[in-house]
């Protein structure tokens, strides 16, 4: 019966969005409240809509990304403080916007969250919208059409908008296509991170659009704390393994993984054991804990919390492969060179790979997958292998197109090193 009425509420909601009467509802609070926006360069903050974040050190590692290569005042709209773990460098530039209620609320708390939304517009040079994996619907339909609308209010409102590198799913759902369509025509840049995200987009009739990288290939800082601590006295080669939280609610993993394990030990690897997002639902921690509990500690290190995006770059620097079911782990092993062989949950690592032209990289996520991935490590793991030379060859263009995420935004020169 709970199911029941659960299903009821999700599609009465999904009714209430597709009618548009909330998006128009929306755009008109922006543009009541939005009145005098910015115009000069430089006259204002560059507003920022983060992703969801908490618990998830891809949409940190998106955020951060974005800080790190762009300069000037920052105001960082969020849901919840806690949300963001801001490091200590941006401190001085980056003024936390906590707007509860403005992507996920309803009602009155809702309206009045898009208002002052609007008001910070008026204040703004840019907006900024960091897109992940969060505007065509899979996950929330609402949010994502929120997202959408509030970016094509402030494109009318004339303020210059983009959104940061996103995917763009196969089954994108009617309602998010037609809000992002809308955003288009309304002048809203729509960077979309892989040629395949580009192309269903296209074929969805949303335009113009324009082909990125993941922002997170233009990330610039390490730090290689955790793995001195994690890696000290390993000298051999390293996997890193992550089992991903959210494919473990789908199939049951555990024996695929332990037999990852097992195989990467037996081809002379110290494995490390590697949570990506910690919240419910889908925590990394407890599918992580449920491999080492079966493997044991033998050429294991288990890691118990989540990293900084720099302390997992500084740990991808010294693998040799990776398996992970997280994609911007996969994004930092390859920024490193790494083979990253990564499970396709969401339509969005085929486009990737695709970057790469590397599509065995690309693995299906099905009982007994574990074969498929050891034979792929087979075929990356010498130094000369094809995959590595794909890798190598494609790395620098696709720097160069991740950066293209902050064309026109106040830049920052930075060296990459270590902290």
């Amino acid at each position: 019966m709970k199911q029941l009425v659960s299903r009821l509420a999700r599609v009465g909601r999904r009714a209430v969005v597709a009618s548009g009467v909330p998006a128009r509802t929306d755009r008109l609070v922006v543009s009541r409240n939005a009145r005098g926006a910015a115009r000069a360069p430089g006259a204002g903050t560059h507003l920022v809509l983060a992703a969801p974040g908490g618990g998830n050190i891809g949409d940190q590692a998106l955020l951060e990304a974005l800080l790190e290569n762009t300069a000037g005042p920052v105001s960082l709209v969020v849901p919840d403080a806690a949300q963001v773990q801001l490091p200590a460098e941006f401190a001085d530039r980056v003024e936390l916007l906590v707007i509860p209620h403005l992507v996920y609320g309803t009602g009155r708390a809702h309206l009045a969250a898009v208002a002052r939304f609007g008001r910070a517009l008026a204040s703004a040079t840019d907006l900024s919208v960091v897109g992940a994996d969060v505007m065509d619907g899979r996950y929330s339909l609402p949010a994502s059409v929120r997202r959408s609308t509030l970016a094509t209010a402030a494109a009318r409102a004339g303020v210059p908008t983009r959104v940061v590198g996103f995917s763009w799913s196969d089954r994108a759902r009617p309602t998010a296509r037609r809000a992002l369509a809308r955003a288009g025509r309304s002048g809203v840049r729509l960077l979309l991170r892989d040629p395949l995200s580009a192309e269903r987009a296209r074929r969805d009739g949303i335009a113009p659009v324009e082909e990125v990288a993941d922002v997170v290939f233009a990330a610039r800082s390490v730090d290689r704390s955790a793995a001195d601590e994690l890696l000290a006295g390993v000298t051999g080669p390293v996997a890193l393994v992550n089992a991903s939280g959210l494919l473990a609610g789908r199939l049951d993993q555990t024996e695929d993984y332990v037999r990852i394990v097992e195989g990467l030990r037996q081809r002379g690897l110290h494995v490390v054991l590697l949570p990506h997002v910690s919240r419910r639902p889908g925590d990394d921690v407890t599918a992580c804990a449920a491999v080492a509990a079966r493997v044991g500690t033998d050429r294991v290190s288990q890691v118990h919390r989540l990293l900084t995006p720099a302390q997992v770059r500084g740990l991808t620097e010294r693998a040799a492969v990776t398996v992970t079911g997280r994609m911007h782990l996969a994004v930092m092993s390859l920024l490193n060179g790494v083979p990253a062989i990564t499970l396709a949950t969401q339509g969005k690592v085929e486009g990737l790979v695709q970057l790469f032209a590397a599509p065995e990289l690309c693995v299906d996520p099905r009982a007994g997958f574990a074969a498929t991935v050891l034979d792929v490590v087979d075929r990356v793991l010498p130094e000369g292998s094809d995959v590595r030379t794909s890798i190598r060859a494609a790395l620098p263009r696709v720097v160069e197109l991740a950066r293209r995420n902050v064309d026109g935004l106040p830049a920052v020169e930075l060296s990459r090193g270590a902290a």
